[in-house]
C-alpha cells in the first residue's frame, strides 16, 4: 500500500501546516527583535547574541503550543468538522462483520495486578453490555521480573476468568526473555497470535475504556481501510492526591482544545501515544518492526519510546494515522506524585532523544519527522530555558563587575551609554505567561459557552480552579525545568535509565524521599539566589519566581502527593472533573472492584512477597503455575544439580533465603515446583513450617 493516491485531507493539512509555520515564524521574529532591543547592548555582544538565539528557540517552541490551541479553539467552536474521523460512523452504528476479531492487549511489568485486573474487568463488563463481546479477546502480556508478582498475576488472572466466566476469552502470558520491553511484548503477541486478529487495541496497565467506544473504534477502522492506527484522547481520572487532581483537571479543561489543535494540523499524520488506541494488525506486523539503533545506550540500542516510531513506519507504508479527538469513553490515570511523574519523564526523555537518530531516516513523512523533533524539544526546551537563565545571570553579574567603556576604539562624537533594563531577564517568563495562560482561559470559556460548567462544579468553581491551577503550574515549572535539564544532560553524557514498574497508588511521598530527590536542587537554588542577592539586587528580585519554587521544592513535593489535601480541595469545589459529578459506568465498575479487593485484604492480608511461597505451598496455585509453564524442556545435569541445591536451601531456610534470580529459576521448572510442593508439606519441624506460612496459610 506504499503507492496510493493523494487524499483530500493531505492538501488541507499542507495548507494548515504552512499557515502554522508562518504564524510561529512571524511571532518569534517580532519577540526576538524586542528581546534584542531591551538588552543593554542591543544584542551586539557575543553573550547577548547567544541570549537572543536561545530566546528565539524557546519562544518558537511555546508558540507552537499557543497556535495549536488557537487552532483547537477554532475546531471546537465549529458546528461541523468534515475531517473528524468519528463522523464516518454514527453513534448507534456499531455493526461489523462476524469475522472481525479484535484483541485487547494489556502489557504489564511489575504492576499492581489487582488494579490491572480491576480495570480489565470494568472494560470487559462494559463491552459485554454492548452485545459485542464475542468479537473481542483480552490478553494480559507480562514482562514482570519480580517472581512474587509473577505468581500474583497468575492468581489474579485465574480469579478474574472465574469471576467473569471468561476462560477462553481472557488469556495470560509471561515472557521469559524481556526483549525490547513493551514493544517487544507486543511483537511477541503478534508473532504468536497476530494472524488470528484483524485489529488490536493496546492498553496501559491503568487503562479503562467504554465498551461502546471500543465497538465504535472497530467500526471506524472497518469504514476506513486506509487507517492503520486510530488514537483516542484518554481522559485522566480516579486519583486523589493533590498533584494528580491538578493534572486531571488540566487534562479535562485544557486537553480537548489542545488535542483538537493537534488534529487540525496533523489530520492523517497524527500522533500515536502507545495506548488506548486501535491498530490494524497485518500492516503493523509487516511494517512497524523497530530497528536496533547503532551504538550503545542510551542513544543507541533498543528504542525505548516505540509509539512515535511505529506511527511513522505505519504512515511510511501508506496507511493513515488519525486522532479521534472527540471520542469519549477512554480513561487513564496520571502519576500520583511528582516523584513518580519525574521517574516516568526520565524514561520518556531518553526515548524521545533517541528519536533524533531517526530524524533523517529514509522514506519518513515530514510530519512525523516534525513529531520526532517536537518530542525531543519537550525536554530539550527545559535545558534551553535553564541555559537562558544561566546566561542571563552571567550577563547580569558581568554588567555589575565590569568597568564600562563609554568611548570605544575609533572616532566617536558621543559616548556609548549602555542602557540596563532589569526586567529583560524575565521577558521570556512574561511572554510565557501570556502564551501559556491565555489558551487556558480560552479553554474555560469554551466550557462556559457549551454550557458544561456544572460538570466542573459550576462556573465559579471552574474559573477558581483555573486560577489556582495557574499558580500550581507556575510553582512546579522551575522544578520540572531543573529535572528535565538534568535528564537531557545525563542522557547526552551516556547514562541510561532502567525500566521498573510505576507506583500508581496514592501513598504519597515521604519527607526523606523528597529530601533525596530535591536536596541538591534546593541547595543549588540557594547558592544561585545568594550570589545574585549580593551582586545584583535588582536582578535578584526579578528572578524570585524561579528561586522560590526551587527553595520550596521539598515541601511542595510532599504536600502535593497527599490524597488528604486533594480531598480538601475537592470539598472546596476545586479541580472537580465531570467523572466526579456523574461517574461513568466503567469507572463505577472499577471503583466497586477496588473497594471489594481492599475489604478482602483486610480479612486476609497477604504480603507482596508471598507469591513464591503460595506457588509452593498452595496446591491449587502450584498446579495453576505448572499448567501455565512450558513442559518438556530438558536441562543440563549441572543446571539440574544447581536447582536441587536451591530446593534444599529453600526447604531448610525458607523462601526468604532465595534471591530473586533463584526464585525465578525454580519457578521456571515445573518438576522442581511439583517436588518442592510435596516436600514442603512433609516438613515436620514447626520453625521450618512457619517460614513457609504453613501455620497460618489459608487455601
Amino acid at each position: 500500500m506504499n503507492k496510493v493516491s493523494k487524499q483530500p485531507w493531505e492538501k488541507t493539512a499542507r495548507r494548515r501546516r504552512l499557515l502554522m509555520i508562518a504564524l510561529i515564524f512571524v511571532t518569534t521574529l517580532i519577540a526576538s527583535s524586542y528581546m534584542a532591543d531591551v538588552l543593554p547592548h542591543k544584542g551586539a555582544t557575543a553573550m547577548e547574541l547567544t541570549i537572543v538565539i536561545v530566546f528565539a528557540a524557546l519562544f518558537a517552541w511555546i508558540s507552537i503550543g499557543f497556535w495549536e490551541s488557537i487552532a483547537g479553539l477554532y475546531t471546537l467552536l465549529r458546528r461541523y468538522d468534515r475531517f473528524a474521523i468519528t463522523s464516518s460512523v454514527a453513534d448507534h452504528d456499531h455493526e461489523f462483520a462476524p469475522d472481525t476479531r479484535t484483541a485487547i492487549l494489556v502489557p504489564v511489568c511489575n504492576e499492581d495486578i489487582a488494579r490491572v485486573c480491576a480495570g480489565l474487568k470494568a472494560t470487559y463488563k462494559s463491552l459485554e453490555a454492548t452485545g459485542k463481546l464475542g468479537a473481542f479477546d483480552f490478553f494480559i502480556l507480562s514482562d514482570t521480573s519480580n517472581p512474587d508478582l509473577w505468581v500474583a498475576e497468575e492468581i489474579a488472572w485465574y480469579e478474574t476468568c472465574k469471576e467473569l466466566s471468561a476462560f477462553g476469552r481472557i488469556f495470560y502470558r509471561h515472557r521469559r526473555v524481556n526483549i525490547k520491553r513493551k514493544s517487544g511484548n507486543i511483537a511477541d503477541f503478534c508473532r504468536r497470535w497476530g494472524r488470528n486478529y484483524r485489529y488490536m487495541i493496546v492498553f496501559d496497565a491503568d487503562s479503562v475504556m467504554a465498551g461502546q467506544s471500543l465497538a465504535r473504534m472497530v467500526q471506524m477502522m472497518e469504514k476506513n481501510p486506509r487507517v492503520g492506527i486510530l488514537q483516542t484522547s484518554p481522559l485522566a481520572a480516579n486519583k486523589e492526591s493533590l498533584i494528580a487532581r491538578v493534572q486531571q483537571f488540566s487534562n479535562h479543561v485544557y486537553g480537548p482544545m489542545f488535542v483538537a489543535g493537534l488534529h487540525f494540523t496533523q489530520l492523517g499524520d497524527s500522533h500515536f501515544w502507545g495506548h488506548n488506541a486501535i491498530l490494524r494488525v497485518a500492516p503493523f506486523m509487516a511494517h512497524c518492526g523497530l530497528p536496533q539503533l547503532p551504538g550503545k545506550p542510551p542513544l543507541g540500542g533498543e528504542i525505548m519510546s516505540h509509539d512515535f516510531v511505529e506511527a511513522a513506519f505505519m504512515r511510511k507504508a501508506g496507511y493513515e494515522v488519525w486522532l479521534a479527538y472527540d471520542l469519549g469513553g477512554s480513561y487513564e490515570e496520571v502519576p500520583p506524585t511528582l516523584l513518580e511523574e519525574l521517574k516516568r519523564d526520565r524514561r520518556w526523555c531518553q526515548g524521545n532523544m533517541q528519536h533524533m537518530r531517526l530524524l533523517f531516516a529514509e522514506g519518513l513523512f515530514p510530519a512525523h519527522r516534525a513529531l520526532f523533533l517536537h518530542g525531543a524539544m519537550a525536554y530539550v526546551s527545559a535545558l534551553l530555558w535553564f541555559l537562558f537563565l544561566s546566561l542571563s545571570t552571567a550577563e547580569a553579574i558581568y554588567e555589575v563587575v565590569r568597568e564600562p567603556v563609554y568611548f570605544p576604539q575609533g572616532r566617536s562624537l558621543f559616548p556609548e551609554w549602555p542602557v540596563w533594563h532589569p526586567q529583560w531577564a524575565l521577558t521570556l517568563l512574561a511572554t510565557t505567561a501570556i502564551i501559556l495562560f491565555l489558551p487556558k482561559l480560552l479553554s474555560a470559556l469554551v466550557i462556559l459557552i457549551k454550557g458544561r460548567a456544572r460538570e466542573f462544579g459550576a462556573a465559579a468553581g471552574l474559573l477558581a480552579s483555573v486560577l489556582v491551577e495557574v499558580i500550581f503550574s507556575t510553582l512546579f515549572a522551575p522544578i520540572r525545568m531543573l529535572f528535565h535539564s538534568k535528564f537531557v544532560f545525563v542522557t547526552l553524557m551516556g547514562q541510561q535509565v532502567g525500566w521498573g514498574g510505576q507506583q500508581r497508588s496514592d501513598l504519597g511521598t515521604s519527607w526523606g524521599e523528597a529530601l533525596r530527590l530535591h536536596g541538591a536542587g534546593t541547595a543549588f537554588a540557594f547558592v544561585w539566589a545568594a550570589v545574585l542577592f549580593l551582586v545584583n539586587r535588582s536582578f535578584f528580585w526579578w528572578n524570585t519566581p524561579i528561586f522560590i519554587p526551587l527553595l520550596l521544592s521539598i515541601p511542595l513535593s510532599v504536600w502535593s502527593s497527599r490524597a488528604s489535601l486533594g480531598r480538601i480541595f475537592r470539598r472546596l469545589g476545586l479541580f472537580v472533573i465531570p467523572e466526579e459529578t456523574a461517574l461513568p459506568r466503567e469507572l463505577k465498575f472499577l471503583n466497586n472492584d477496588l473497594e471489594q479487593q481492599q475489604a478482602r485484604r483486610k480479612v486476609l492480608p497477604l504480603p507482596d512477597e508471598a507469591g513464591f511461597a503460595r506457588a509452593v505451598v498452595d496446591p491449587q496455585v502450584n498446579k495453576l503455575h505448572r499448567c501455565l509453564l512450558r513442559t518438556g524442556r530438558k536441562v543440563s545435569q549441572s543446571i539440574a544439580a544447581h536447582r536441587r541445591e536451591l530446593q534444599e536451601q529453600a526447604l531448610a531456610m525458607g523462601p526468604g533465603s532465595l534471591r530473586v534470580r533463584e526464585k525465578k529459576e525454580l519457578l521456571y521448572d515445573p518438576r522442581c515446583m511439583e517436588e518442592l510442593h510435596q516436600r514442603v508439606w512433609e516438613i515436620s519441624d514447626r520453625k521450618q513450617a512457619a517460614q513457609w506460612g504453613l501455620a497460618s496459610v489459608s487455601l
